[in-house]
């Protein structure tokens, strides 16, 4: 039955008031399932200041805090609604103190969807402190969390054997914020845009995670996993939130790939670029029978996230203690 007292929704604190922090605590603010009781991030041009400035709405009282335990006080089985990094070792230390207070976390870290690909020690030490506090941490957005893998997963519920999935996720960067067109390199020249993949500064982090996930759900025993990204360039002078001139970069094509002894079993495929034709999302599944999802223009990246992490408190609770994974939340609201 859906929750309606005021008694029984689930307290949460947003941490990371970025541009996806602050659509979270937005969302947070319209739910009736959760309660939002602080904000926190340690920026010395946010701390102190009114939520309402921030985000640019009434949001009641509330102050914006340095630390997490000054927001919590001495407030009980709260939900860390957590949005501040990308890379998993750079926000280790923030999910280990939320777990210490006895927080459920759920966390927008694209590394964080699947840790045991890339930093398995790390997720060992989440999994025991999250069962030693008898809470629940989990990883999730729209890509990693979502379209290219647990709506994947949802559709292969429907097949029998499913032999490869391949999912298509394009977007025009034009529509999104300024930091998104920089992340993939719009306006660099090819050297430069190379440059800066070698030095992991490029790119959408997470897409690897998403075929392990995918994989998963799907029922196959990958064994191996590739990576490529590629410069997409504009064919004409374009205009997001900068200008960028034809033969620059416009945005990026990242490709990742899930083998099986040697065979494609799975496959994604982003681009995200100024002035792309046709953007939207679209799985196909080679399973018995064969399915093909459309989705015209794609499910919106930002707004999507917030209401996935503010979606999930009411789920996250009444889940098991350790390091979930978004395969592992109920799928209903």
């Amino acid at each position: 039955m859906r929750k309606s007292a005021a008694s029984e929704r689930v307290p949460v604190i947003v941490m990371g008031l970025g541009a996806i922090g602050q659509e979270i605590a937005k969302a947070a603010l319209a739910h009736d399932e959760v309660e939002l009781i602080g904000v926190v991030d340690t920026s010395p041009t946010l701390a102190g200041r009114a939520l309402s400035e921030v985000i640019g709405q009434p949001a009641g009282s509330f102050k914006v805090q340095a630390s997490l335990s000054a927001a919590l006080a001495r407030r009980k089985n709260v939900v860390l609604l957590h949005a501040t990094g990308s890379r998993l070792p750079q926000v280790k230390d923030q999910l280990l103190e939320a777990l210490s207070h006895g927080m459920h976390v759920v966390s927008t870290c694209e590394e964080l969807a699947f840790p045991w690909f890339n930093h398995p020690a790390i997720a060992a030490q989440l999994e025991r402190a999250a069962e030693r506090a008898g809470v629940s941490v989990v990883g999730l957005g729209v890509n990693p969390g979502f379209v290219l893998d647990r709506l994947v997963a949802t559709l292969g519920q429907v097949c029998g054997a499913v032999h490869h999935a391949k999912v298509t996720r394009t977007v025009d960067a034009a529509t999104r914020r300024e930091a998104l067109q920089r992340k993939v390199g719009a306006g660099l020249s090819e050297e430069e845009f190379f440059r800066l993949v070698d030095q992991g500064r490029l790119g959408h982090v997470g897409l690897v995670e998403s075929a392990a996930l995918c994989a998963l759900g799907l029922g196959l025993d990958c064994d191996d996993y590739e990576e490529e990204l590629t410069p997409v360039f504009a064919q004409e002078d374009l205009v997001g939130a900068f200008p960028v001139k034809k033969g620059q970069v416009a945005g990026m094509h990242q490709v990742a790939v899930a083998l099986e002894d040697g065979q494609e079993r799975v496959r994604l495929e982003l681009t995200i670029a100024l002035g792309v034709d046709a953007p939207g999302d679209v799985i196909e599944l080679d399973g018995e029978p064969k399915l093909e999802v459309r989705i015209p223009g794609g499910v919106p990246g930002d707004t999507a996230t917030a209401n996935l992490v503010v979606n999930a408190p009411p789920r996250d609770t009444a889940s098991q203690a350790g390091l979930l994974t978004v395969l592992e939340l109920p799928a209903g609201r």
